[in-house]
């Protein structure tokens, strides 16, 4: 299918990205890497009045440490992001998430701020955004502001960014020493959506579990914190069994989807069985 007519923009600097923005209005969308909204445009699913491509935008492609926290561009690649080295030292469980998105040709292309802003709760980043507490860095021609991502994924493909803001990057804590991560995900094929994912990260503390963060992929309209589970296993022995009980209230508080991939008592299970997968992974 053909897209329908737009007006297409290619701006060359974050100034000009935001005022080409908000001239265009609410009909907008931005092309990242495209590799979401593409197809949205063929089918004719997405058929905005303006195009504007962040192509040219060279600043948001930068990986940038500052002392306690590393910021990803919003137009970094994934292939990009799994293979820098803060990032592979300083936030593991963003480099194994990366790693498992669709196949090399997509993250060659695909951006880690196109996978996020999209707020698919099937996406791999998102859920790892919410374990890490990461903020997102937002910008519009009335300034820039702040938004934690336990805020920033309002609904299913809904985010908290106005229509006239440009996401410019994220801000992700480091994790030291003592923390271990790991991205545990279930598809079908490799070029899959995650039919349930979880996203964990372990700090131990003298044999014991001192802090856990833990989200879920595809267990409700956005990415489901695993609070439960996190309360559970801080304190505990770092055991195979204490992560298999503590597991049992992973999906406390989800609403899982039921459709072709399997209902929403099949994502319950999976999730139970995944989450002590994830924190054993972890911990070790």
């Amino acid at each position: 299918m053909i897209p329908a007519t737009f007006d297409y923009v290619r701006p060359g600097t974050v100034d000009e990205a935001v005022t080409a923005l908000a001239d265009a209005g609410e009909d907008a969308k931005i092309l990242a890497g495209g590799q979401s909204l593409m197809p949205l445009l063929r089918l004719r699913l997405a058929y905005p009045d303006s195009l504007i491509d962040l192509d040219r935008v060279e600043p948001l492609r930068e990986i940038r440490d500052e002392g306690d926290t590393l910021v990803i561009g919003a137009m970094a690649t994934h292939h990009q992001v799994v293979r820098d080295p803060l990032v592979r030292e300083f936030a593991p469980l963003i480099a194994r998430a990366t790693e498992t998105v669709a196949d090399p040709a997509v993250r060659h292309r695909g951006t880690f701020g196109g996978s996020l802003a999209h707020a698919d709760p099937a996406g791999d980043l998102p859920a790892v955004a919410l374990a890490l507490d990461a903020v997102f860095l937002v910008r519009s021609v009335r300034g820039e502001r702040e938004i934690p991502a336990a805020d920033f994924f309002v609904d299913w493909m809904t985010s908290a960014m106005e229509p006239d803001e440009l996401l410019l990057g994220v801000r992700i804590p480091k994790l030291g020493a003592g923390w271990g991560a790991h991205y545990e995900k279930f598809h079908r094929t490799a070029q899959a959506w995650a039919i349930v994912g979880v996203a964990c990260a372990v700090r131990r503390e003298n044999g014991t579990v001192g802090e856990a963060r833990i989200a879920l992929t595809n267990m409700g309209s956005t990415p489901v914190r695993a609070s439960e589970v996190e309360r559970a296993v801080v304190g505990g022995a770092v055991s195979e069994a204490a992560f298999r009980s503590a597991a049992e209230h992973a999906a406390a508080g989800a609403e899982p989807p039921a459709d072709l991939h399997g209902s929403s008592e099949y994502r319950r299970h999976l999730v139970t069985v995944l989450t002590a997968r994830a924190l054993a992974a972890a911990a070790s």
